[in-house]
């Protein structure tokens, strides 16, 4: 039987293309321009819109990044739109991009991309910048074949993937510009895990279950969520100075109820209560 709490009726944002759904410490984000999930400079908008309500919202621990429906979770850039603007407006289209994905990246709560059905070009640089990514297995493939369009991966492609897999690694998936199945993206380290599912619901509802496990009071959210910023923020900068954010990110998390909590229980020999303070 399914106890979770159910999500709140999902809203969608200014420009319809995202919606957003809270409840009992997970915010679902879903892309929602069907049939394949492509972004535009409005989707952007509204995906900004959300990662900033999640962020600022301290009932929130942990982002779900969704696309709507059972074969994409995201095609990338819309290529119609692309064919129809300016090369300065796409400059700027792909600026503001990565500076939302960035917003995404540094927000200080997990974030899970739960990829039911394709996840190609830019829809897997969108989840790249998600700190986990759970497969649905069977549903789809994954990659980066922008070069087959003469361009490279023009929204943090190039950066996470070669971050994430090495540089050899990386340039060669990007060079060959070949999907593969979500069998391969976790051989490769590309997902996390992959689940059984029968469809869209129970994959969506066995991910949400599984996010809900990184939240009060089974989990201290606020500790899981400075580990991320230790990484995000640690990994470019000099040991020394990696260490230094460590400590000072470990010395916030010392004065914390979670942080007392978390001793006492051990102490005590009981599983803790955590409540993200």
């Amino acid at each position: 039987m399914d106890t979770r709490p159910p999500l709140s009726t999902p809203e969608p944002l200014a420009h319809g293309l995202v919606t957003y759904s809270p409840g009992a410490g997970v915010a679902q984000i879903t892309l929602c321009n069907p049939p394949a999930n492509g972004y535009s400079h409005e989707m952007m908008l509204d995906l900004d819109q959300a990662i900033l309500r999640a962020r600022f919202d301290d009932g929130v621990a942990v982002i779900v990044l969704a696309g709507q429906g059972e074969r994409f979770f995201c095609a990338g850039a819309d290529i119609a739109m692309l064919g129809k603007i300016t090369p300065s407006f796409k400059y700027a289209f792909c600026l503001h991009a990565n500076e939302t994905l960035l917003r995404l990246e540094h927000t200080p709560k997990l974030v899970i991309a739960a990829l039911g059905g394709h996840c190609v070009g830019g829809g897997l640089e969108v989840a790249l910048a998600a700190d986990l990514r759970v497969a649905r297995k069977g549903s789809g493939k994954c990659g980066l074949p922008e070069v087959k369009l003469g361009v490279l991966p023009g929204t943090g492609g190039t950066q996470r993937l070669a971050r994430l897999l090495g540089s050899s690694r990386a340039i060669a998936l990007m060079a060959q510009g070949d999907t593969f199945d979500y069998d391969e993206a976790e051989a490769l380290g590309l997902v996390n895990r992959q689940i059984e599912a029968a469809d869209e619901a129970e994959f969506m509802g066995a991910v949400l279950d599984w996010a809900q496990t990184f939240t009060p009071p089974e989990a201290a959210s606020g500790a899981i969520g400075l580990i991320k910023r230790a990484v995000q923020s640690g990994a470019d900068l000099p040991l020394e100075s990696g260490l230094a954010l460590e400590r000072e990110l470990q010395q916030r998390l010392f004065q914390t109820d979670d942080a007392a909590e978390g001793i006492n229980a051990f102490q005590a020999k009981r599983p803790p209560k955590f409540t993200g303070q």
